[in-house]
């Protein structure tokens, strides 16, 4: 017997064959076009939903020595980086220089590090901006954040939602069938994110989202609210009980 895992909201083109014979198509999103679909999620490291509670907040916080009082916005475009996230953050930092109430965690990515770098003025004044060519705690700063900027692949979408954490999702636009606006769609539609297209993303476009989440807190909390109907952190589970259940029949 078979059973399909697909990530995305749009299928790709294998499992969209495999599917047709499938006993079950375990599904991330609620409507994926595929046969006997199952929405289980998408399965992710537990420690995002682990730290998602305001004891996990607090303690994600200290380790990252975030100061009382300061909003944490984390940017990243994944291992690798994403260049037109980085250069419109990098870029931003002349509007946020001199700015006491917030802090910015840059994950870079190794392929953009040595240009990125080179980038960032000299004087920011008491803002506090960190960069990092990679992250290895992902799950602490999601936790500790107010705010991500970040693409919006399917693993990344349901670690925000486990984390709870409201995003400015820019699509990646080289993916096949524009899987990711796709999936910024879903996240955007129960009302977790904003969405702004990679050709529109720029410094005054960021800073302008940014600027505008972070000072509407009732926003922030309702974001934070639509995620957590949104998060499947049991997803694994789901999954894997699926399999069992067909493999028994």
């Amino acid at each position: 017997p078979v059973v399909v895992a697909e990530q995305n909201v749009a299928p790709g083109a294998a499992n969209r064959l495999l599917a047709r014979f499938a006993r079950a198509s375990a599904v991330s999103f609620e409507g994926t076009p595929l046969p006997r679909s199952v929405v289980t999620g998408n399965p992710i490291r537990p420690e995002f939903a682990a730290l998602a509670d305001a004891e996990g907040r607090a303690r994600s916080r200290r380790a990252l020595q975030i100061p009382e009082g300061r909003r944490l916005v984390v940017v990243t475009g994944g291992s690798l980086g994403a260049l037109r996230i980085n250069e419109a953050a990098v870029a931003a930092l002349d509007h946020w220089r001199g700015r006491e109430d917030l802090v910015i965690h840059h994950v870079v990515g190794r392929r953009d590090w040595e240009k990125i770098s080179a980038m960032v003025p000299a004087d920011l004044g008491s803002m506090d901006y960190r960069a990092v060519p990679y992250e290895d705690d992902m799950p602490g700063v999601f936790a500790a954040a107010d705010l991500a900027v970040c693409r919006a692949g399917s693993s990344t979408c349901f670690e925000l939602a486990a984390a709870r954490l409201p995003s400015i999702l820019v699509p990646s636009p080289h993916v096949t069938a524009d899987q990711q606006t796709r999936n910024a769609r879903r996240v955007a539609d129960a009302g977790g994110a904003v969405i702004v297209p990679d050709s529109e993303t720029d410094a005054a476009r960021l800073v302008r989202e940014v600027d505008g989440l972070l000072g509407a807190d009732e926003r922030l909390a309702a974001m934070r609210s639509a995620l957590a109907h949104l998060a499947r952190p049991d997803a694994a589970g789901a999954i894997a009980r699926l399999a069992e259940e067909h493999a028994r029949d």
